[in-house]
C-alpha cells in the first residue's frame, strides 16, 4: 500500500511539472525574418548581418578611430519598434545622451565599434540581444528594437 502511494506521489509530481514547465522557444529566427521583412519594406539597402544576428546600416562611418566598451559615449540616437512606435530618443532633451558602452544592450556593445566618431548607423537588434524575454519598462519581452544613431563623439 505504502509502494502505491509513493508511486501515485511521484507520477502526481512529475504530472504537475512537466505541465508548468514553459517550452523555450528559439526566438533567433523568428526575430531574423521580422528584421529581414521590416528591411525590405522600408526598402533599406546595405543591410548586413553579423553572427549574433544583429543587423546594421552604416550610413556614415565616421573617423577612423573606434569606441570600445570601456568607452564613454555621446550619441544622438532615436530607438522604435517595428511598427515604428518611438520607445525613446536623445532628441527629445535637445543634446546628446551620455552613455557607457559597458552598460548598454548586447546589440549596442556589438554595433557601436563598428563605426567611429561622427559616424551614422541604424541597428536592427533581435530580441536576444536587447531585452530578451524579459523586456524592459514599455518594451514587451522578445522583441526586435531598431535604432538610428548618430556616434557624435566618445573617449
Amino acid at each position: 500500500m505504502l509502494r502505491k502511494f509513493i508511486a501515485f506521489s511521484l507520477l502526481i509530481v512529475i504530472a504537475i511539472t512537466s505541465c508548468t514547465q514553459e517550452e523555450e522557444v528559439d526566438y533567433g529566427p523568428i526575430d531574423q525574418k521580422i528584421i529581414e521583412d521590416y528591411i525590405a519594406e522600408h526598402e533599406i539597402t546595405g543591410a548586413q548581418s553579423t553572427a549574433s544576428g544583429l543587423y546594421y546600416v552604416i550610413q556614415n562611418p565616421g573617423s577612423s578611430n573606434h569606441p570600445n566598451l570601456k568607452s564613454l559615449l555621446w550619441v544622438n540616437y532615436k530607438g522604435y519598434l517595428t511598427n515604428d512606435t518611438v520607445f525613446d530618443s536623445s532628441y527629445k532633451n535637445g543634446k546628446p545622451a551620455e552613455l557607457e558602452l559597458a552598460s548598454m544592450i548586447a546589440g549596442w556593445k556589438e554595433g557601436l565599434p563598428l563605426i567611429g566618431a561622427g559616424g551614422k548607423m541604424q541597428l536592427f537588434v533581435p530580441s536576444e540581444l536587447a531585452y530578451g524575454s524579459t523586456g524592459k519598462n514599455s518594451i514587451p519581452p522578445n522583441t526586435v528594437l531598431l535604432f538610428d544613431i548618430e556616434l557624435v563623439d566618445f573617449y
